[in-house]
């Protein structure tokens, strides 16, 4: 049991009134603290003490800690109460004998806990534990400040690149990148002036034993019952890590601060060291605070032991996983003492090649990897090496960066194969052709095209022939029964468009602008294609019935009225060739067989001549006739597609490559 301190009441009621005892005091039993108007702290220990407890321990009172937020709630009364409150809360110590009462030796009636550094005692839920190195009553101020400029970009890119894809891939795809972004936000708000680091091991490696002794004080629980930890325990070397501590989940019980003389070590000071349960420890909710904890912390010391290094639970399900946080994790092979001769070197050598098989080696080419010692934190060999690498790691203040980059490492490793397509999908200049040929092969745009072509001629050869050879039709109409009504439209035996081509040509250009992509993005296109298709058939069946058959008199060239003129004079011929003819048979002309039939042949010669040359000089503008209604057709239905189908797959497209971009950002580090 440590010693309870007694202050005087004189001196405890000039530090009440002058604020003073902010210079950190020793173990002495008497101290003129520096910086204070020269009020000595005088302490007598009580006469009880218990097993465990220190008899020439003194403790301080708050005022004499160090710490001015501590010094501002002794010239307040204390953050939750004031002086006259405190006095009327009674605690106990280890003895059972109560503290902070009236005439116990404080001058104010405050109420004082005792430990390896004494503090106030706010709450009696925040009382010290068992070895008095609670710190339980820190305020957390949020002192972070924002991250560097590469690691802000690629923040504000996964945050993008997280929105973008959203509707596209599902939640548990962006779980873990959506975990990044949250605990990278939430640790620029707490300190960046320190760097949490978890001791984590297996069972019986020593990590508690090395948490001991990196602390300079029994604080961590060691011993031969497993598991010896139950649930992380932090030692903070300086103040205002609260709010790290609260984000850990360890309660005020469990956080702990080292001895005076370890608390003065500057290359530590910022240092949040967490010892953490067995990771192979057989509690499941062992593994879990774990599992919990890693995700947090800044840092990570793997400690192993000569009988377990090559344990496979630890190097396939945290080593090798957390190959990308090589740079912020250090592998400590303890109880080298154990180990004969040049045996600790030989056992190094086999676990940096084990940690080459991970992944966390340092490369060929300088990439970062883990740092790799050998200690026994039982006789104290390489501690102080290890000590000396963690305070340069607290000094540099960029573990938390170099952690949230890693993290930013991993998630864009985990979303790689959602994001980064084989070859250059895309719609390509072909595909956009065969797709446009289908869907006019599909409409019948070629044989709309060919009937145009061959009502155009039919209109000629009306207009230019021989009007006995119309007389001739018009018979032939006439003859056939019902020839003159109007033939009644036989029912088509298929739509007007082939509604399994426009289906076939819709998934051939989906397929050709997904190849190569990711499955969502894949899937993604493929979906837009056929939403898009819906209602294309009918809306192709509509174009094909306004473009397909023209109404109206078809247009006719400018030579039309002089070739009717000249068949009409051919006719003429004929008939005038004919009277001629007949004239002279019955005696009214004077006979002459020759001129009449040179004219009657002449016309009767001469009108299918017309004709034939008229129906010569037609096949040109028929052809360009029946080609204009094949274009007008074909362009109708591919702007069709294109705004049903093709427009939608080029969005989804160009969504893809966003993201692609800004996946890009993500996973280049600078």
């Amino acid at each position: 049991m440590t010693a309870v301190t007694a202050v005087t009441g004189e001196t405890e009621g000039r530090r009440s009134g002058t604020g003073a005892g902010e210079g950190a005091g020793n173990a002495s039993g008497a101290e003129t603290e520096p910086g204070s108007p020269g009020e000595a702290v005088t302490g007598t220990s009580s006469g009880t003490s218990g097993p465990g407890s220190r008899p020439d321990e003194e403790t301080r009172p708050e005022g004499g800690h160090g710490s001015s937020e501590d010094g501002e709630r002794a010239q307040g009364g204390g953050e939750n109460g004031s002086a006259d409150q405190a006095s009327r809360t009674g605690g106990r110590n280890e003895g059972g004998r109560e503290t902070g009462a009236p005439g116990d030796g404080d001058g104010d009636g405050e109420q004082w806990d005792d430990g390896l550094i004494a503090r106030r005692a706010v709450d009696p839920s925040e009382l010290a534990g068992e070895d008095g190195s609670l710190v339980g009553d820190e305020r957390h101020v949020p002192i972070g400040g924002p991250y560097a400029a590469p690691l802000r970009g690629r923040l504000d890119a996964l945050r993008e690149l997280v929105g973008l894809s959203r509707t596209r891939l599902d939640e548990k795809a962006l779980a873990e990148a959506g975990r990044v972004l949250d605990e990278a936000a939430a640790r620029q708000q707490l300190s960046a002036r320190h760097t949490v680091v978890a001791i984590a091991g297996a069972t019986g490696s020593g990590k508690s034993t090395l948490f001991n002794a990196l602390a300079g004080v029994p604080i961590s629980e060691t011993g031969l019952r497993r598991p010896t930890t139950s649930a992380p325990i932090s030692l903070s070397w300086s103040e205002g890590a609260a709010g790290l501590l609260d984000r850990l989940a360890i309660p005020p019980r469990l956080r702990r601060r080292p001895l005076a003389g370890g608390s003065g070590d500057e290359a530590l000071q910022g240092l949040v060291l967490v010892d953490l349960p067995d990771h192979d420890s057989a509690m499941t909710v062992h593994r879990e605070q774990v599992d919990r904890v890693l995700k947090l912390v800044d840092a990570v010391i793997w400690v192993v032991d000569p009988e377990k290094y090559a344990d496979a639970a630890l190097h396939e399900r945290y080593l090798r996983p957390l190959a990308g946080h090589a740079e912020i994790t250090f592998v400590v092979l303890n109880q080298i003492d154990r180990l004969p001769g040049d045996a600790a070197d030989q056992v190094l050598d086999d676990l940096r090649r084990l940690l080459d098989e991970d992944g966390m080696a340092v490369g060929e080419h300088g990439e970062p990897g883990a740092t790799v010692l050998a200690l026994s934190a039982l006789t104290g060999e390489g501690v102080g090496e290890l000590r000396e690498l963690l305070g340069r790691l607290v000094q540099e203040k960029t573990a938390a960066a170099r952690r949230v980059s890693a993290d930013i490492d991993a998630a864009s490793n985990r979303l790689r194969p959602m994001y980064v397509a084989d070859g250059r999908p895309g719609l390509s200049e072909r595909a956009r052709e065969d797709f446009t040929a289908r869907l006019a092969n599909a409409v019948g745009a070629t044989a709309v095209g060919e009937e145009a072509e061959r009502r155009w001629r039919r209109n000629a050869g009306r207009a230019c022939g021989t009007p006995w050879l119309r007389l001739w039709r018009w018979y032939e109409r006439v003859r056939m029964p019902g020839g003159g009504l109007p033939q009644p439209t036989e029912p088509a035996e298929e739509e007007l468009t082939a509604r399994q081509r426009v289906e076939q040509a819709v998934r051939t250009v989906a397929d050709d602008a997904s190849h190569g992509l990711p499955a969502p993005w894949a899937q993604a296109v493929r979906e837009a294609a056929v939403r898009g298709a819906e209602g294309l058939p009918e809306e192709l069946d509509d174009l094909a019935a306004e473009l397909g058959t023209p109404s109206g008199r078809l247009p006719r060239p400018a030579w039309w009225p002089a070739a009717v003129l000249v068949q009409a004079c051919m006719t003429l011929l004929q008939i005038f060739g004919g009277l001629w003819l007949v004239g002279q048979i019955i005696g009214v002309l004077e006979p002459g067989l020759l001129p009449p039939v040179l004219v009657m042949l002449a016309g009767i010669i001469g009108g299918p001549l017309v004709e034939w040359a008229c129906a010569a000089a037609a096949r040109g503008p028929a052809r360009r006739y029946g080609q204009d209604a094949e274009r007008r057709l074909r362009e109708a239905a591919a702007a069709c597609g294109r705004a049903k189908v093709l427009d939608p797959i080029a969005a989804e497209l160009l969504r893809y490559r966003e993201v692609r971009e800004q996946y890009g950002a993500v996973s280049f580090r600078r």
